[in-house]
């Protein structure tokens, strides 16, 4: 493949940008999957109001063409020689348009925006969906279908789009206008860099991104007629969904001199899983940046949960839809980023030292629950917290009472996990800045008492819409010339692990466990309405 010029055939290579919430970046790859030239730029988040998060549309457009040609410049080939764009974009953060002129009426919301929380806690208590879950319980007896189990305990989230929505269909006139007139369109950072790309010619997104907003239906695999009549939701102004490995027309030629092919769009969670070549029902990948994300391939059925795990499409490609189940724990960066400020290390990477300087962490435990506590317990109202301080506390035993607690936060969405979906682990891999922590993986690996791979690529949602767009544009041509491309950074084998067999966690880490769980059920439900 590739351009002939002069009778030379040309190289030709994968173009893949990933718009997280802290950085946009773009990598350009080749066919061994190596990064051949790579550029990033700051996204600057917005906070108009408390508890208001924003970014500015017209910064994340020019910041994706600033990122691209950086990428291609410093790659030190030309644009005739991409031979297709992959695109990952963080979840649920969304923004709406004029479907005529294409300009924004408003800001991006984030998906860490609390505007609409009282609205979500209204309704969670509200008669209606008393009714509903009461409803749900009645099918959920008659069908003996666990859907309609999950449907009786389903709640909303300030997290999901539905009501940020909802939300800005009130507060914006011309948003109310532009639905009365047809004229809006409603979508995620893909769907708009989409319509942009194509100057106004797509508006579409992908099964994996249309599943993070909670407005969808991953039973039906369509957007959920039932819950926009519930919420007042006009459905005109809903993105078509594709599916991920997709040709979804090519950038004007006045954006980069060519037309580049956009041949996957794609959740950034979603994007890091099949980076991690995690194809397999069973197989885990762990990312732990800002947040933890663990996922689980559950193969061709979306999986029902009862403990707060969420049932997500992880890509549709032909006619394979593979689904995914997700736990999060919020704060993970956010806690070794506090501790950074509080100067209790001046490197991140000398944590792992200052950790394994002491045996233990004192019996100092700390909570890492800046911003609630989500699966198993899913209580909003939790603190964070440091307990069990002695005047023979030293700052090791703080950063190690700090790490551990990412681990134990592993631990936990790993035993849910497993008690939920009852599927045999195959392999577990780990991505994210706080992954390259030696301290926590170990930990990891002996909590779970399971191997723990950390792969040599570090920006998984990247690869993950670069190995797809590739498949798509037949630039890589099968799963197995992709798992090919992995190779491991380092390998983390259980320690300590008992004599009854691989699988089975360290025992002396018993009784830290319980003492941090009694530190985890004290620190929760703190904030009183």
């Amino acid at each position: 493949m590739g351009s002939r010029r002069n009778g030379l055939k040309k190289e030709s290579f994968i173009l893949s940008v990933d718009v997280g919430t802290t950085t946009i970046r773009c990598h350009v790859y080749d066919k061994e999957a190596e990064i051949r030239g790579s550029c990033s730029s700051k996204v600057v988040l917005l906070y108009p109001e408390v508890g208001h998060v924003e970014m500015d549309p017209g910064a994340i457009w020019k910041g994706f063409i600033t990122v691209v040609k950086g990428a291609v410049q410093d790659a030190g080939v030309q644009m005739c020689q991409i031979e297709a764009l992959g695109i990952s974009t963080q979840r649920a953060t969304f923004t709406t348009w004029d479907r005529e002129t294409g300009v924004p009426f408003h800001n991006f919301i984030s998906w860490q925006d609390l505007r609409a929380a009282d609205l979500v806690k209204s309704w969670n208590t509200s008669c209606t969906m008393k009714a509903i879950h009461g409803a749900m319980k009645v099918v959920h007896f008659l069908t003996r279908q666990k859907r309609y189990l999950a449907a009786s305990l389903i709640v909303f989230s300030p997290q999901h789009v539905t009501f940020r929505l909802v939300w800005a269909l009130s507060h914006y006139k011309q948003v109310r206008k532009a639905v009365d007139e047809g004229n809006c369109c409603f979508g995620t950072i893909d769907s708009w860099l989409l319509f942009k790309l194509t100057k106004g010619q797509i508006h579409a997104t992908d099964y994996s991104n249309a599943s993070s907003t909670g407005i969808f239906d991953s039973y039906q695999m369509c957007w959920s007629g039932f819950l926009c009549s519930l919420v007042s939701l006009p459905l005109s102004i809903f993105p078509k969904v594709e599916s991920t490995c997709h040709d979804f027309g090519s950038t004007d030629p006045s954006i980069f001199g060519v037309s580049i092919p956009i041949m996957s769009v794609m959740a950034d969670q979603q994007a890091a899983m099949f980076g991690e070549c995690c194809f397999d029902v069973g197989d885990v990948k762990i990312t732990m940046g800002t947040g933890t994300f663990m996922d689980i391939n559950t193969g061709n059925k979306p999986h029902t949960s009862v403990a707060g795990l969420y049932p997500l499409v992880g890509w549709k490609i032909g006619s394979e839809v593979v689904y995914l189940a997700e736990g999060n724990a919020a704060d993970t960066g956010t806690a070794i980023r506090w501790a950074q400020e509080l100067e209790l290390f001046s490197d991140v990477r000398e944590t792992s030292d200052m950790a394994y300087s002491v045996s233990n962490s004192d019996g100092v435990c700390f909570v890492p629950s800046f911003s609630g506590l989500q699966a198993p317990l899913n209580d909003p109202k939790a603190c964070a917290s440091l307990m069990g301080l002695k005047p023979s506390t030293t700052k090791s035993h703080l950063v190690r009472a700090i790490l551990e607690s990412v681990a134990f936060r592993n631990k936990q969405l790993y035993e849910t996990m497993l008690r939920e979906t009852h599927i045999p682990i195959q392999k577990i891999r780990v991505d994210g800045g706080v992954s390259s922590n030696d301290f926590i993986m170990q930990l990891t690996a002996n909590l779970f008492g399971r191997k723990v791979v950390r792969p040599r690529h570090q920006e998984m949602s990247c690869l993950g819409a670069a190995f797809v767009a590739g498949l798509g544009a037949g630039f890589w041509k099968s799963r197995e010339e992709l798992k090919k491309l992995q190779s491991a950074e380092k390998e983390f084998l259980p320690q300590g692990a008992p004599k009854e067999g691989a699988g089975s966690p360290n025992r002396e880490y018993v009784p830290i466990l319980q003492s941090w769980e009694r530190a985890l059920r004290r620190s929760m439900n703190w904030y009183k309405p």
